[in-house]
């Protein structure tokens, strides 16, 4: 039935704020065309070429960045200082939205405010923060290197080992880390 259709649709967009791709709607058994169809009807916002958005769900400060990750593919990541800017590290409020992905990605004129990394990314630093695909803070803070002084990435380290983000058995590696980058 169409009501339990848009319901399905509306529960998975729920968890991507809002978000609904072509490659959702076929792991739910719902045919690509149907998106369209409610675009038409105004039920979505067609935001990019497979990604759409239903209004009804509240925008959010996290809003662009699953957007961003949704729009570069089913494998992408929020990366470097995009994930420091997420959880308010460093004082990160970066230009560009940095995503990374093992792939290439053919999508044309890539939206200015997204910055796609081609880059394979180990599974021990990937994780989920608020429903986003990210690497872990810690991976960001060193992905952070040359775009954030030294002395505010060690700053967003201590702060984000207080705030629990950062294991106590990686900190210790993470400022040796950080620390023989400088310089």
């Amino acid at each position: 039935m169409p009501g339990d259709t848009w319901e399905t649709l509306f529960e998975i967009a729920l968890d991507q704020y809002g978000f609904i791709t072509g490659g959702d709607a076929e792991r739910a058994g719902v045919n690509r065309k149907y998106l369209n169809d409610l675009k038409r009807r105004g039920v979505l916002e067609h935001t990019a070429y497979g990604l759409y958005r239903f209004p009804q769900v509240p925008v959010t400060q996290h809003t662009p960045f699953m957007e961003a990750v949704l729009w570069v593919g089913a494998d992408a990541v929020l990366s470097h200082d995009a994930v420091l800017s997420l959880h308010g590290l460093a004082n990160a409020n970066p230009s560009v939205i940095r995503v990374s992905t093992p792939r290439r990605v053919r999508k044309s004129d890539p939206p200015a405010a997204i910055k796609v990394i081609r880059r394979a990314i180990p599974d021990r630093d990937l994780t989920r923060y608020e429903g986003i695909p990210s690497t872990t803070v810690a991976r960001a803070l060193l992905d952070s290197r040359d775009l954030i002084t030294h002395s505010r990435l060690l700053q967003a380290a201590h702060q984000a080992r207080a705030d629990g983000l950062i294991p106590r058995r990686v900190f210790g590696d993470l400022l040796e880390r950080l620390e023989t980058a400088d310089g």
